[in-house]
């Protein structure tokens, strides 16, 4: 039987209408601050907080885009623009009132979004029960994130459990597909990976393709798969609970030219940057040397993306994820709450001038940023091949490269407890924390929607 993690506590009718009291008497306190200690200088502070935020993004975009005396000018704009806004604050005996209403603002956005959260609070993934492995077949690799296969001993733990470990430590290359394929062939019904989210993907892959379970351990450098999925980064220890006593869910999986990915396929700026052999080494140096080829001179394959009823032309840089990516951000990038909705997640940046950077501001739909779910993206290019990187590794595919998503294609053995479960950050919606101040219930809650049936 499926359960879902994650249900309204019954305290929190009265927790989240006091929240949404508080949410407003901050709000309230803020203006009432600007009025009363700023007066006439209000709009002056909103004026000059907006100006410095224009000049910090097209700074930012010169500095990132350009070479030489103008990407030096524009480092200095960068920086002497927040550094005059607060001298004119200091001088006119305002960065009290300034700092004030911003941390009061932030106390009012923690308490309507947690308001909210706590009244209508979404389902987790669904689970449900697994029995317990009988012959569970291991991949881990010693050097990913920095040996933390050694260091929390983990070959060692795994097979007390039972587990069959093979240990990626061979002087030469070691064909981790051919290593899998061999387990299921010998009866493996469980397969894992310690290690880093391309290896994961290789592995999961095969998983999914014989109906296997598939268990991540999150042993790798940033481990983003392992962090979506709500399992303890600080002790990958601690995944293995899943071979004694675990719960089962169904994610997507998505694929790109015929190859499994769990997190992502990047193409353009970034997917050049990371073919650099010098980019390991030094990885913000050789982004700062490459991105004014990139973005000011267009070097590298013009792109042309597909989605539906819609192309958008020569993007500098296109992500495309498994399931859609938080957009609390300016790029979409935090973290996946879900990974089991069936959809791949779209996000394109288009930045030719000044003017686009601050269309990211805008998120306009023809320039700047542009994010979506897709069913399937094919990516065409004046190129016959390109390069991708996938779940962090730099390869090249032959034009046009088609990503599509695999729907409920995982099925993922995970611990019962697992301490990183992350919800979506809330969208505050006034009108109903409005109406939950007032109510212990909101009206729209208590009203059943017009013509539907139970």
């Amino acid at each position: 039987m499926d359960s879902h993690r994650g249900s309204p506590d019954p305290a929190s009718p009265a927790a989240a209408r006091w929240l949404a009291r508080a949410s407003f008497l901050a709000v309230l306190a803020t203006a009432a601050v600007l009025v009363v200690f700023a007066g006439l200088h209000t709009l002056t502070l909103l004026l000059a907080a907006v100006g410095t935020i224009l000049i910090a993004v097209v700074g930012l975009f010169w500095f990132l885009s350009s070479r030489g005396v103008v990407r030096w000018v524009s480092l200095a704009a960068l920086v002497i623009a927040p550094l005059v806004f607060l001298g004119l604050l200091i001088r006119a005996s305002l960065l009290w009132v300034v700092v004030t209403s911003i941390v009061l603002l932030v106390i009012a956005g923690i308490c309507a979004r947690s308001a909210i959260r706590r009244d209508n609070a979404g389902p987790a993934m669904p689970e449900r029960g697994a029995s317990r492995p009988e012959h569970a077949f291991l991949v881990m690799n010693p050097r990913s994130g920095g040996g933390k296969v050694g260091t929390f001993d983990l070959r060692r733990k795994a097979e007390a459990l039972g587990a069959e470990v093979a240990l990626l430590d061979g002087p030469g290359f070691v064909d981790v597909a051919a290593l899998t394929r061999d387990a299921v062939e010998r009866g493996a019904d469980l397969l894992g990976v310690a290690g880093g989210d391309g290896t994961q993907a290789l592995v999961a892959g095969i998983a999914a393709e014989h109906d296997l379970s598939y268990l991540v351990i999150s042993a790798g450098t940033r481990n983003h798969f392992a962090a979506d999925l709500g399992l303890d980064l600080d002790d990958p220890a601690r995944c293995l609970d899943a071979l004694v006593d675990g719960t089962e869910i169904r994610v997507d999986l998505g694929e790109i030219g015929g190859r499994t990915f769990v997190n992502n396929a990047s193409f353009g700026a970034y997917a050049e940057v990371v073919q650099s052999p010098e980019y390991r080494d030094d990885k913000r140096g050789t982004m700062l040397r490459m991105l004014p080829d990139l973005i000011g001179n267009h070097r590298g394959a013009g792109l042309r993306v597909r989605a539906g009823n819609m192309t958008i032309d020569n993007p500098q840089a296109v992500l495309i994820s498994n399931g859609p990516y938080e957009t609390h951000d300016l790029a979409g990038l935090g973290r996946r709450p879900r990974i089991d909705r069936g959809v791949l997640g779209m996000v394109t940046i288009s930045v030719d001038s000044a003017k686009d950077a601050l269309g990211l501001l805008r998120r306009t739909r023809q320039r700047g940023l542009t994010q979506d779910t897709v069913d399937a993206v094919v990516i065409e290019a004046d190129a016959q091949e390109i390069p991708v990187g996938v779940d962090g590794e730099a390869l090249v595919f032959p034009t046009p490269v088609r990503c599509t998503i695999r729907p409920g294609a995982l099925r993922v053995l995970v611990p019962r407890e697992r301490p990183g479960i992350h919800r979506p950050p809330t969208r505050v919606d006034w009108v109903r924390l409005l109406d939950l101040s007032v109510h212990a219930q909101p009206i729209f809650s208590r009203v059943k929607p017009f013509g539907r049936r139970r």
